[in-house]
């Protein structure tokens, strides 16, 4: 339950939070907004308790696999393996924050480890948005330019683009370190280093949500028109037909992992950058121009109720990986029928064909890596 307090010729030049109200200055007219919060002491912490359980076990189970029952790596598998260790870090930080919430913005701990928490989190976002990212053009790159995929990717590669990610995440939220302060644990800072957090969170929400949430977009909508040709089919149907798997098993298998990912960024991370803008903005806005008290509280509460959707997507990464393991458990044959390759190994009569079976071959392999 909310309720607005309008303190009248009040001087106030920072936001204060005292037990279960938060207090915003309206500079415009001299008042002060007040209004209750109490719901983010149930929703957060309940919503951050279920995020722990649940991302805990998939995650858990998503290590296991990938480290003791990967018997081959392919850069599929590195990524994924990155995105999983990005996530685990963050779901170990939940309990505190249980805590912190659960007990109503009463920080016990340090402030170093209040920095760490919130270190980590903004890292685990932003870490997660840009394996995504790399997982979709990975996967991009193997199903519309198969041929040429062979030599762009390799396991090499993928490590040392993991380590460029992990390197540019850890640089770019190091001033998280700096902003986070400790009198209640302030998820975005200080309302005197507010407008230079408002800066830098600008910048790194356009060069590391806005920029890959494009490339996401506009490879998958490159990859639903490839995965719809009629030739595409044709490519991959010997193969499958060999194995006694249907051309439209993988394209269902494909659509399935393109949904699990736009569902990560339309759920997870879009709301929450966009909430986050929203109330960033008018609190910036209440230093020069009038807000109302009801369009701040709004916003705020629009901002608080999707961080935990921010949190979430933790538990449908691993879902991510399961999908493509069963995809990959079961990859078509690299080829056509043994006579067809022996005819092409060994009839000069037979160019032509041996010609078209020498192109279907890696466009197999290289469509088996990234389903």
């Amino acid at each position: 339950m909310f309720c607005f307090v309008f303190l009248i010729g009040v001087p106030i030049n920072t936001m204060n939070s005292t037990a279960n109200l938060t207090y915003y200055p309206n500079t415009s007219s001299g008042y002060l907004c007040k209004f209750r919060e109490d719901f983010k002491y149930i929703l957060l912490p309940v919503s951050y308790t279920l995020v722990f359980v649940i991302g805990l076990a998939l995650n858990a189970i998503a290590l296991y696999l990938i480290i003791y029952r990967t018997k081959h790596w392919k850069p599929s598998t590195i990524y994924m393996l990155n995105l999983t260790v990005c996530d685990t870090l963050y779901i170990f930080t939940l309990p505190f924050l249980i805590y912190y919430y659960a007990d109503e913005n009463d920080w016990p701990f340090s402030e170093p480890f209040c920095k760490i928490i919130r270190f980590l989190f903004y890292t685990n976002l932003y870490g997660s948005i840009l394996f995504l990212c790399c997982i979709s053009l990975h996967r991009f790159i193997g199903i519309c330019h198969p041929l040429r995929s062979l030599n762009w990717v390799s396991p090499r590669r993928a490590k040392l683009v993991s380590v460029a990610i992990w390197t540019c995440v850890l640089l770019c939220q190091a001033p998280i370190l700096y902003f986070s302060r400790i009198r209640v644990c302030f998820d975005t800072t200080s309302s005197e280093l507010f407008d230079d957090f408002l800066v830098y969170s600008s910048v790194v929400s356009v060069f590391m949500f806005v920029l890959p949430f494009m490339v996401v977009m506009v490879c998958y909508g490159l990859m639903v028109k490839k995965l719809l040709e009629p030739g595409w089919a044709s490519e991959v149907r010997s193969g499958a037909q060999s194995r006694g798997l249907g051309t439209q098993q993988y394209k269902q298998k494909s659509v399935k992992m393109i949904i699990i990912v736009l569902a990560a960024f339309m759920l997870c991370f879009l709301p929450f950058h966009l909430t986050r803008s929203l109330y960033y903005s008018f609190r910036y806005l209440q230093q020069i121009n009038p807000v109302s008290c009801s369009l701040l509280e709004a916003s705020s509460v629009a901002y608080k109720v999707t961080r935990p959707l921010a949190s979430a997507n933790s538990c449908i990464d691993p879902i991510l990986y399961f999908l493509a393991g069963q995809a990959l458990m079961a990859p078509p044959a690299v080829g056509g029928s043994t006579e067809g390759r022996s005819k092409g190994k060994h009839s000069r009569n037979s160019r032509a064909t041996s010609r078209g079976t020498r192109l279907k071959i890696p466009q197999f392999i290289a469509f088996k890596e990234y389903l």
